[in-house]
């Protein structure tokens, strides 16, 4: 691709922003303080489901030794004995409830990377961020981001058979890319009630039965599995922005851009993981096998 037409991309991208920006800060002034519903705000922030459901088991972890001290012991008969001893499927639901790591030392010196550069670098710069730019505009952005990726989500769709999924994504993109200014309004979720397909080549993966291997958490990357790594390169190959911005370190720029901008919308919520976590490597670990169990599910 052509300099002119990265740089006309990269214009229309900055005006957008720019416009995003300015409703804001008019939306501001006009409440006086007082939240306004606008079609930019009716997208919430998106929540980190996987940090979300770590924070969960941490804090069922913490409270259920308290809650079995506080209540009497109670022995069950001979014939409650049997039946829990006869359950068949009890060694499949504890197999399912954890994924090998025969790597954890390596994954452990990544993951306590992940989290120096959290606290020492991702933070206070999104901090700064969340600052400046207002969360109209920080939507806006993410808005964009997940509208250009969308031949992941339409091409995992289809590969799984999912068909009304791959059209859903097809007329989101079409609608969003107009009507949107180019993705940074979610029109289709809020006109058509047309919801993001939450599919990619890892649950492609095991939508044919390829196994999730082992765990692995990369640099950078956070928790994974060797499935959804494959996944991931293969991804690489799906995304426009590969295309479009060509050069490496302008590309780099982007996805840190989108890195930032997604992390100044839930700045405490890892936090709030590490405070209730009893080990937040094996809270995280578990947390993410359980999350991808249920996306695959879907």
């Amino acid at each position: 691709m052509g300099a002119p037409v990265r740089f006309l991309i990269c214009l229309v991208f900055l005006l957008n922003l720019f416009l995003a920006l300015s409703l804001a800060r008019e939306a501001d002034a006009g409440s006086g303080g007082i939240a306004v519903k606008s079609p930019f705000l009716a997208a919430q922030p998106e929540g980190h489901e996987l940090i979300r459901l770590a924070y969960s088991e941490g804090q069922a972890t913490q409270g259920g030794p308290q809650e079995d001290r506080s209540q009497p012991e109670v022995r069950g008969t001979g014939d409650d004995e049997k039946s829990q001893g006869s359950d068949p499927w009890a060694d499949e639901a504890e197999s399912l409830d954890s994924i090998p790591d025969p790597l954890e030392p390596m994954n452990r010196a990544f993951f306590v990377f992940n989290d120096k550069m959290y606290f020492w670098f991702l933070k206070p710069v999104g901090t700064g961020y969340k600052e400046v730019v207002p969360e109209v505009g920080r939507i806006c952005i993410r808005n964009f981001f997940t509208n250009l990726i969308m031949p992941t989500r339409a091409i995992s769709c289809l590969l799984q058979g999912k068909f009304e999924g791959f059209g859903i994504e097809l007329v989101r993109c079409v609608v969003n890319s107009t009507a949107g200014f180019l993705g940074f309004q979610d029109v289709a979720r809020d006109a058509l009630n047309f919801q993001i397909q939450d599919e990619d080549l890892g649950q492609v993966f095991a939508f044919y039965g390829i196994g999730p291997g082992l765990y692995l958490n990369l640099p950078f990357l956070g928790p994974s599995s060797l499935r959804d790594t494959a996944g991931w390169v293969g991804e690489l190959y799906l995304n426009p922005l590969d295309y479009m911005v060509e050069d490496f370190w302008p590309n780099v720029g982007f996805r840190s851009f989108d890195m930032l901008n997604k992390t100044s919308m839930r700045i405490g919520e890892y936090e709030a993981l590490k405070k209730a976590a009893l080990d937040p490597y094996v809270a995280m670990r578990d947390a993410y096998y359980q999350y991808r169990l249920n996306q695959i599910e879907k």
